[in-house]
């Protein structure tokens, strides 16, 4: 049996007199169902899951006897045994199936676990996400029951020893329930593409003989695709061939930079939708209309430890230090950023995923993504984290006119101090100088640390505009070409020298 339960609407749940649960009672009993399901396996009985369950303080004793662990230390400890067929190791039973995932600074492959019991608790959140849209106001939801437009990895997996391995999505849709499929496009042929840019190409060729209503993906590579529509069938908007599109189901990255530009391509307003569906669950979800935050899904699947993401627990690269202060849902406190910890139903533990959000509602556990533990920029403590540079994208951009589709940005020597070089890829003619100044001009009212340090060591910021083919074309020479991929805001190390390298070229 599953170890979750759908759980009805807040409205719907009042209306037929069931008590709501608060997050931290919901935390409590997600956490205790996973160590009762998880307590035979070899993590269980290492870490004395059965001792954990009897105690009075189950979440404290859980913390204190199970480490945090990093992606690639739980590989090394237990993820590999996994891979290699054995049983009952960090969840019950045979893993049959690995989500394939490189983030977007590493270029090896991680290989996370997918199991039965999440693929079910990730669908039950996609349920009570489209339930959550009638109680919005004022859009067509006859558009639901339209065509779903999905860009996502190919269903067909690589195929190992014993076991399937893919992008989640293609996982996900490959394990569609047989009920979806007439609403489901591409279809499963063309679901099945491994080439990129095929795929858009034979989406693009269809488009026409569908009546779409839902689309679904990250964004860049979404507005990729409605701009091939359009340029093939010599459109002025994609309403002209899909007159009922009224949603736009989005998550990765943040959807400000892109959406300007990519509202130059309706015919009509949509609804936008965000989600938070990572390789290892589906963690958050918009429940609100026009919300600016979204609804951890703290009482399904999924049990979340929240790190504060100071000097104190994480170092200048980014690393976790190897004790940190981990608080649990009733901890913690609104307006502060954390790194997310998360213990699933397909065998992670207090697993660093590598994020860091922000409550912007306690009480709802309603989040914001604010960036990645190791995507931030701290030359000489300006502490520049991915929020800030996306916020100042997007109103550097408004004040000009023009949209910010993709960008990065790298620290760089000035002299004996310090520079930022930010790489931008605009939809219009833009003077460099002009838009330099203004995102330097926003980040110093967004961030006070920035603010002190364009007075001191951070000597220069440095603009350099490039095409958006130039960011795509980068992605595919690291073999990171799809829906699930997102081009990296900070780039460090030897990302940083490849793409110095790419561009000199």
């Amino acid at each position: 049996m599953p170890i979750f339960e759908i759980n009805l609407p807040k409205n719907l749940n009042k209306a037929l007199g069931i008590p709501q649960r608060s997050p931290q009672r919901s935390q409590l009993r997600v956490l205790k169902k996973l160590l009762r399901r998880a307590r035979y396996t070899a993590f269980g009985q290492k870490f004395v899951f059965e001792q954990i369950l009897q105690s009075r303080r189950v979440g404290k004793m859980f913390q204190e006897n199970v480490p945090v662990y990093t992606y690639n230390k739980i590989y090394k400890d237990w993820w590999h045994k996994s891979l290699e067929g054995e049983v009952d190791i960090c969840w019950p039973g045979k893993i049959k199936y690995f989500a394939l995932s490189s983030g977007t600074s590493e270029s090896a492959s991680k290989y996370i676990p997918v199991t039965n019991d999440l693929l079910r608790g990730n669908k039950v959140i996609m349920i009570k996400q489209l339930i959550s849209l009638f109680n919005y106001k004022d859009v067509p939801l006859a558009s639901i029951g339209k065509g779903w437009l999905t860009l996502g990895g190919s269903t067909d997996l690589q195929q190992g020893p014993g076991y399937y391995a893919g992008d989640l999505s293609g996982i996900t849709a490959k394990k569609a329930p047989f009920w979806f499929q007439p609403f489901y496009k591409p279809g499963k042929k063309i679901a099945k593409e491994k080439d990129w840019n095929k795929k858009l190409k034979e989406i693009v060729e269809k488009a026409p003989e569908w009546d779409i209503g839902f689309i679904v993906g990250v964004p860049a590579w979404i507005q990729m695709c409605i701009e091939m529509v359009i340029e093939r069938y010599k459109l002025n908007n994609i309403h002209e061939m899909w007159p009922n599109l009224a949603f736009f189901v989005h998550g990765g990255v943040s959807f400000e930079p892109y959406k300007l530009g990519f509202e130059k391509l309706l015919g009509k307003p949509i609804t936008y939708i965000e989600t938070y569906l990572a390789s290892e669950g589906f963690l958050a979800w918009q429940d609100k209309q026009n919300s600016v935050g979204m609804r951890l899904s703290f009482n399904q699947h999924i049990f979340f430890e929240f790190v504060p993401f100071n000097e104190n627990n994480f170092d200048d690269n980014g690393d976790i230090v190897e004790n940190p202060e981990a608080l649990m849902i009733h901890e913690i406190e609104e307006g502060k950023d954390y790194a997310i910890l998360i213990s699933t139903v397909a065998g992670a533990w207090r697993y660093l995923i590598g994020d860091t959000v922000r409550f912007i509602d306690k009480e709802r556990a309603e989040i914001i993504i604010t960036g990645r533990t190791k995507h931030f920029l701290s030359l000489v403590g300006e502490h520049l984290s991915v929020d800030n540079m996306n916020k100042a994208i997007q109103l550097a951009g408004e004040s000009l006119g023009v949209s910010i589709p993709e960008y990065c940005v790298a620290g760089e020597p000035a002299g004996s101090f310090f520079a930022h070089h930010w790489y931008v890829a605009c939809d219009g003619v833009v003077d460099e100088k002009l838009l330099m100044q203004k995102i330097d001009e926003h980040l110093v009212f967004l961030n006070d640390d920035y603010a002190v340090e364009r007075k001191s060591a951070l000597k220069e910021v440095r603009l350099t505009v490039l095409s958006d083919n130039t960011f795509l074309s980068f992605m595919e020479s690291k073999g990171k070409v799809g829906g699930q991929h997102k081009f990296p805001r900070v780039l460090k190390g030897d990302l940083l020298k490849d793409w110095k390298l790419f561009i000199s070229k």
